[in-house]
């Protein structure tokens, strides 16, 4: 659902950032970027948009999965849900009820296609990053997050169910298989401005932006 005000007022006050809300009430900023209009926070919903509960792992059971499965980095959500969204495996990516309704899970060639809008490779991933040191460990190389997209390192959880590299990388799942049971996601870093097209497992959690049908 999409949120706009129309008017503004005597003192003409700009009209606040169009925004999107999931079934849980979580509400997002949004931007349009080129033709695509994308999610500017991580998703943190804990429900598909049919209103089913997705299942939160916490343990080491998180490995043998092949079901869908979220959780909160370090298991800890009063510090990591607000800023950082949730984790999700792609199994859950699979489902296609993610998203909220009018909303999806981005495809290999969805993110390839904003990444070209900026640039490339070698230089999106700057233009992509939140500025600053507030959340991306120092010296986060290139971040000018100039068409507010605000990306985040919220870490992953490895395949094994263990935790890696809050405030150093973001990954954000696509929908897309590789074709070698893993599955395509783009991962930002502090040290660089690229943003790298890479395939794993489809067991680690990562982070999820989505984009409007």
């Amino acid at each position: 659902m999409l949120s706009y005000s129309c008017n503004k007022d005597e003192d003409n006050v700009p009209d606040p950032p169009p925004t999107m809300t999931d079934i849980e009430g979580n509400v997002y900023n949004i931007v349009t970027i080129g033709t695509q209009t994308w999610m500017a926070e991580n998703l943190k919903v804990t429900k598909y948009n049919n209103d089913t509960v997705i299942p939160l792992v916490t343990g080491s059971t998180w490995e043998n999965l092949t079901t869908p499965a979220y959780c909160w980095y370090d298991n800890d959500e009063e510090t990591y849900k607000d800023t950082y969204g949730a984790l999700y495996n792609w199994f859950t990516v699979n489902t296609g009820m993610l998203c909220p309704t009018g909303w999806h899970v981005p495809t290999d060639v969805e993110w390839t296609e904003l990444i070209n809008f900026l640039g490339g490779e070698n230089v999106a991933g700057g233009k992509l990053k939140e500025i600053g040191t507030d959340h991306w460990v120092s010296p986060n190389n290139g971040a000018t997050n100039e068409i507010g997209f605000t990306a985040l390192p919220g870490g992953y959880r490895n395949f094994d169910g263990v935790f890696y590299n809050i405030g150093e990388n973001g990954n954000w799942w696509s929908s897309t298989e590789d074709g070698m049971g893993g599955a395509w996601y783009r991962k930002i870093q502090n040290s660089i401005a690229d943003v790298s097209r890479l395939s794993y497992m489809k067991q680690r959690g990562f982070s999820i932006r989505c984009v409007k049908d």
